[in-house]
Order: structure tokens, then C-alpha cells, then sequence
């Protein structure tokens, strides 16, 4: 049987840094799967590659459909903005693929409980809130229209669904420290060749 491993962390902690560098290894052979959301597309982001971005009507077909694994919707200061998970074929476990998703401990969860704890390895990544400000900031002025407003939003959202209590609430005893990309990467890379999954 496969394994799904599910990679998390609060906004700018270097998950979608790591989620590319694991993807691109040919030696450990993940396979992806790519979300569903209602949000608009940003800059430098690809139909397909980050997301699909539908709109409301598809979602709403999704649901009818008995497709939706699980299913998260955020009050942004720009509108309510939808992320799902959808059973659509990506995920075939019983051909030995690992797969790499990348989300929320909200998401993780649920995904969890959709295909049993067995098949999930949580890998929570973990950065000092005063450098992931920092680097939420940094990104934030490079786009043509910054959105400081949604990026306060995200950090202080953040820190209640990564509480203490959530956390342990779904069993994860083991964070990635992001202090040092290559060493947090290389850490993350052996858990994934030895398939180290511990029981709860």
C-alpha cells in the first residue's frame, strides 16, 4: 500500500518551498495531487499546478456528487474563499504510489479520517513567528498589489488552528524545524525513503 504524506505548517513556513524541492526529487518518486479552491488565481500560479480554481457552480457539482473529501472555507477581507480536497482518481493507494499533499491541520484531518490513519504521515513544519512575519512581509511587496490586510488575517489565523491543543489533538508529536532549508528538507527526505510512521 502506498502512503499519502501530508505536509503543513502555518502561512509563509516554508511548506511550499519544501512541497517543490520534494516533488522534484526523482529519487523519491511522489506522485501529487492537486486541490480544489475558489480563490483567484495569483500571480505566477498555473491552472492545475498549484490548485484548480473553480467557481461556485462547479463546487456545488462536486458536492452533489458525493467528491468532496473534505472541504475548508475562509471569511478573507476579499470575499469567502473555498479550499477542497476532491476524490477525482488522483489517489490510488493500492498501487504501492506515495503521494505528496500539501494543506491545513484542518485539512489534514479530515483527509486523515477519509482514508484511515494508517495511510497518512503528517509532516508539520515549524518556523519562529517573528521570521515567518518577516517573510510573509517580504513576499507580500513583490506582488503588484500587495494585500497586507489578508496577510494579517492569515498569520493571526494561523496561531489558533496551530494551536497546542489542534496539534495534539490529531497526534502529531514531531515538527520540522524550517531554521535551516537544506537540513529541514534533508529530515524531511529520510522520513519519506523509510517510510517512518509511527502508530497511534
Amino acid at each position: 500500500m502506498g502512503k499519502i504524506f501530508y505536509l503543513m505548517g502555518k502561512s509563509s513556513s516554508g511548506k511550499d518551498t519544501i512541497f517543490k524541492k520534494l516533488i522534484e526529487d526523482s529519487e523519491l518518486a511522489l506522485k501529487t495531487i492537486v486541490g480544489y479552491t475558489t480563490r483567484p488565481m495569483r500571480e505566477g500560479e498555473t491552472e492545475g499546478v498549484e490548485y484548480h480554481f473553480i467557481d461556485e457552480d462547479a463546487l456545488v457539482k462536486l458536492d452533489a456528487d458525493g467528491k468532496i473529501i473534505e472541504l475548508r472555507a475562509y471569511n478573507t477581507v476579499y470575499g469567502v474563499w473555498k479550499y477542497l480536497t476532491v476524490d477525482d482518481g488522483q489517489i490510488d493507494l493500492d498501487n504501492n504510489s506515495n503521494y505528496l499533499l500539501i494543506g491545513t491541520l484542518e485539512s489534514y484531518e479530515k483527509v486523515r479520517n477519509y482514508f484511515g490513519k494508517d495511510m497518512l504521515v503528517p509532516l508539520y513544519i515549524n518556523v519562529d513567528d517573528g521570521v515567518r512575519l518577516q517573510r510573509a512581509l517580504d513576499r507580500e511587496k513583490t506582488q503588484d498589489k500587495p494585500k497586507y490586510a489578508e496577510l494579517c488575517r492569515r498569520f493571526l489565523a494561523d496561531e489558533a488552528d496551530f494551536s497546542v491543543e489542534n496539534i495534539a489533538r490529531c497526534n502529531i508529536d514531531k515538527a520540522y524545524e524550517n531554521d535551516d532549508l537544506d537540513r529541514c528538507y534533508k529530515e524531511i527526505k529520510s522520513v519519506i525513503q523509510n517510510k517512518e510512521v509511527k502508530q497511534n
